[in-house]
């Protein structure tokens, strides 16, 4: 048995050892905001944080992450319900076009941000390797700047 946090919940796995953590969040947690995208670690659509890094979730095996936290699109928000300042970003900027990749955008951006405050165009460039097929790339790119300029005005 594995046991772990989500979203600072415990919880257990009585699986194998070498499921996706992608399929125990979607299934045995029940949390749809991680998708499932390519199945290969290529395109970021099930990104979570391990321990405050971002991970994508179709690629770690559930038995990686036993004892340690995991955090997703659902958990992002503060226990009081206010938004991550890279929500509030993508919300203030409109840059979900379908959506389906949005969850993992966001996760992606909010790990680019502990590390790199205030990055360059050219630093996101680098650093987002999502895949967004509606192309919402300059908006992505608008959003994790405002959400730079929210995290320095909350400080």
């Amino acid at each position: 048995m594995i046991s772990f946090k989500v979203n600072n919940e415990v919880v257990t796995f009585d699986g194998a050892d070498n499921t996706p953590l992608l399929w125990v969040i979607r299934d045995h947690v029940k949390l749809k905001g991680t998708k499932f995208g390519c199945g290969i670690g290529q395109c970021g659509a099930c990104m979570v944080h391990v321990d405050g890094r971002a991970r994508k979730a179709c690629i770690t095996k559930v038995s990686k992450v036993a004892g340690r936290d995991v955090t997703t699109i659902e958990g992002l928000a503060s226990p009081e319900d206010t938004l991550h300042p890279v929500q509030q970003a993508w919300i203030e900027e409109d840059v979900p076009q379908c959506g389906y990749c949005q969850a993992g955008q966001i996760m992606a951006a909010v790990d680019l941000l502990q590390q790199i405050p205030k990055p360059s165009d050219a630093e996101i460039g680098q650093n987002m390797s999502n895949i967004c097929r509606c192309g919402t790339y300059v908006r992505i790119r608008k959003a994790i700047h405002r959400a730079s300029e929210l995290i320095a005005e909350a400080k």
